[in-house]
C-alpha cells in the first residue's frame, strides 16, 4: 500500500508514508487557522475504518458460511486475491475510506489496506500495519510531485474476545500486499500504529484536495493529519505546501523548518524549504536558499523527474533524439513508472521508431495506475499499431 510525500511547482513535495516519531503534541506554531475559511463541518476520521452494511453482508454470506471449517484469515486472504471473489482493482486516482473502497472494488494501496483492516476487524482478527523499507517511488499530478512509500499489513489469528489487544505473531501471520515487492523487502519492515495510518489517509486526501485547488479543505485536512499523529512528519510538509500555494510563504517556512529539525537530511523537506525561501524577498532569504541548494545537490545530485523535465523541454523544442535519450535515463532508474514509458514512446514515434514506440506504450499501459491513464495509453497503443500496420502494408 502506498503513502506519499509531496512537492510543488518545479519541486514542492507531498507525502503519504514516511517517518513517524514517538507520540507528542503537534508543534503549535505550524497552525494558522485565521488564513483559511472555516470548514463547513469538522474533519472527521470515524468513517475511515467504518464497516458498511454491504461489507457486513458480504462477510456473512460469502465468508461466514465457511468459517467453521476454515481459518478466517485464509478466507479473507483468498477473497482479496481471487478474481472470482472481490475482484479488486488497483486505482491510484483517489484515496478512499474502507466503505468507499469496498463499494468501488478499487483503490490505491493505502485504501485497499484500510478496507482489508476493516474487514479483518469485523472478523475479530488481529491486524498489524507495517512500513516496508523500500526505495521511494515518484509520481506527479500537474505541478505537484508525489513520493510514495510502501505499507502492507499482516493478519493474525482471531482474538479470544472482542476488545482484547495483543500483537500479531509474525511467525504465523498472513501478509497482505497489493503490489509486488522484492522478497527480501518483506523481512525489512517496521510496525505502524493505526493512528499513523489515519494520518496517512488524511495526508493523502489533503494532497488530492490541493491538486484540485481546494486550498481551504486541504488546509483543514492536513491540519487534522498533524493532530492525528504529530510524529508523522510528511503531514507538516503537506501543510507547508498548502501554505505555499496559498501565498503564505513565511508560514510554509516555519512548518518546513520544524520538519527538518526532526529529519535534517530529508531531501523533500529541504527542497520545499529552498523554494519557500527563494520566493521571499530579502538578501538573507536568498543567501540561505543558495546555501541549502548546495546541500541539496550534495544529498541528491539528480533529483526525481530531473531527466524527465529536461526531456519534456527537448520535446517542446522539437529535439526528439535528445528527448528520447533523456526519457530513457529516467526509465533506466525507474523502470516501472508509466509516464516515463509514455513519453519515451512519443519521442520514438516522432523519430519513426515504431517498434520502440509500441514496446514502451505497452509498458506504459501495463504499469498504469488509474483507469483514465489506462484508457489513454490503450488508445495511443491502438493508434501506433494501426500506423505500424499501415506502414507495413505500403
Amino acid at each position: 500500500m502506498k503513502a506519499w510525500a509531496l512537492t510543488l511547482s518545479a519541486a514542492l513535495l507531498c507525502g503519504c508514508a514516511g517517518p513517524s516519531l514517538a507520540p507528542r503534541a503537534a508543534a503549535p506554531m505550524v497552525f494558522h487557522d485565521q488564513l483559511f475559511q472555516p470548514p463547513a463541518t469538522p474533519v472527521d476520521t470515524s468513517h475511515v475504518f467504518a464497516v458498511s452494511p454491504a461489507m457486513r453482508d458480504y462477510l456473512n454470506h460469502q465468508i461466514g458460511h465457511s468459517l467453521t471449517r476454515k481459518d478466517p484469515r485464509r478466507e479473507l486472504f483468498d477473497a482479496l486475491y481471487r478474481k472470482d471473489k472481490l475482484q479488486l482493482e488497483y486505482d491510484s486516482a483517489i484515496t478512499r475510506d474502507a466503505a468507499q473502497t469496498f463499494e468501488a472494488r478499487a483503490g490505491n494501496c493505502l485504501s485497499l489496506a484500510i478496507m482489508t483492516a476493516a474487514l479483518a476487524h469485523e472478523l475479530n482478527l488481529v491486524v498489524q500495519f507495517q512500513q516496508v523499507e523500500v526505495e521511494e517511488s515518484w509520481s506527479r499530478a500537474g505541478n505537484l510531485y508525489f513520493a510514495s512509500n510502501h505499507v502492507n499489513l499482516a493478519l493474525g489469528r482471531p482474538r479470544l474476545s472482542h476488545g482484547e489487544i495483543y500483537s500479531v505473531d509474525m511467525s504465523s501471520a498472513l501478509t497482505v500486499d497489493f503490489i509486488p515487492i522484492p522478497p527480501k523487502a518483506r523481512d525489512n519492515t517496521r510496525p505502524l500504529e493505526e493512528r499513523t495510518i489515519i494520518a496517512m489517509y488524511l495526508n493523502n486526501r489533503a494532497a488530492e484536495l490541493l491538486s484540485q485547488g481546494k486550498l481551504d479543505e486541504a488546509y483543514w485536512t492536513a491540519r487534522k493529519a498533524v493532530e492525528q499523529d504529530p510524529g508523522f512528519l510528511n503531514a507538516y510538509n503537506t501543510l507547508a505546501v498548502v501554505y505555499q500555494h496559498h501565498g503564505d510563504l513565511s508560514e510554509a517556512e516555519l512548518a518546513l523548518r520544524y520538519a527538518l529539525s526532526q529529519a535534517p537530511d530529508n531531501t523533500i523537506f529541504l527542497s520545499n524549504l529552498v523554494q519557500a525561501l527563494a520566493a521571499q524577498a530579502g538578501p538573507d532569504k536568498q543567501a540561505e536558499a543558495d546555501r541549502l541548494r548546495l546541500r541539496l545537490a550534495q544529498l541528491e545530485p539528480d533529483p526525481p523527474f530531473h531527466f524527465f523535465n529536461l526531456g519534456q523541454a527537448a520535446m517542446q523544442a522539437g529535439d526528439y533524439r535528445r528527448a528520447r535519450d533523456l526519457f530513457a535515463r529516467e526509465v533506466e532508474r525507474v523502470p516501472d513508472y508509466h509516464e516515463f514509458h509514455f513519453w519515451l514512446a512519443l519521442a520514438n514515434y516522432q523519430l519513426g521508431n515504431l517498434r520502440e514506440a509500441d514496446a514502451h506504450m505497452a509498458k506504459a499501459l501495463a504499469n498504469s495506475t488509474t483507469r483514465g491513464d489506462h484508457d489513454l495509453y490503450s488508445a495511443k497503443l491502438d493508434r501506433i499499431r494501426a500506423y505500424e500496420a499501415h506502414s507495413a502494408g505500403k
